[in-house]
């Protein structure tokens, strides 16, 4: 007959080494720390590769005092490396863009849609058909591109030539009568 183990003896089988359960934990919370910052670190740089760089941050938004430009004039302002076209226009500049709402555009548009006060058009200065800068002048009293003589009107709109869709208008807001933020 074998004998059972007496309760509260141990197994000689079976070897247990004496544990220390505070120390245990002091190493598994040492461990985790030092993991977790190792971690942080290795990662900071990686998620700080996915933000946008301060050059691209700064350009972001671009403020434009209007009153240096004189009624009838435009002026070409950069936003995030691109030209951008502001014409001040006069009632005569108006009034033929509103009248060019009726004839056959390439890409109709009512310049209602494409300007929030009349007098002011902004747009990109970047022809729609490969990137070139659109001139001023053109027989439609706009812009004409120099590369390949894609000819828009005094809305922006394409109205002869390979380019495909009109000069796109940014976003842009009036923060007083005499300025607008681009961006």
């Amino acid at each position: 007959m074998a004998s059972s183990p007496k309760s509260g003896a141990k197994d000689p089988a079976t070897k247990t080494l004496d544990v220390n359960e505070e120390r245990r934990q002091l190493l598994i919370q040492t461990t985790t720390v030092f993991g977790a910052a190792g971690a942080a670190c290795v990662a900071y740089p990686f998620i700080k590769t996915l933000s946008p760089n301060r050059d691209v941050q700064a350009a972001a938004t671009l403020e434009v005092d209007l009153t240096t430009i004189p009624e009838g004039t435009s002026t070409t302002v950069l936003w995030q490396g691109k030209p951008v076209f502001i014409w001040h226009r006069n009632a005569e500049q108006i009034a033929q863009a509103a009248e060019d709402d009726a004839t056959a555009a390439m890409d109709p548009e009512a310049d209602a849609a494409r300007v929030q006060r009349p007098e002011w058009l902004v747009v990109m200065g970047v022809c729609t058909h490969l990137g070139c800068v659109p001139m001023k002048g053109g027989e439609y009293g706009g812009w004409r591109c120099p590369c390949h003589g894609s000819q828009f009107d005094n809305s922006g709109r394409v109205r002869h030539g390979p380019a495909g869709t009109n000069l796109p208008v940014p976003p842009y807001t009036f923060v007083s009568n005499d300025s607008i933020v681009i961006g």
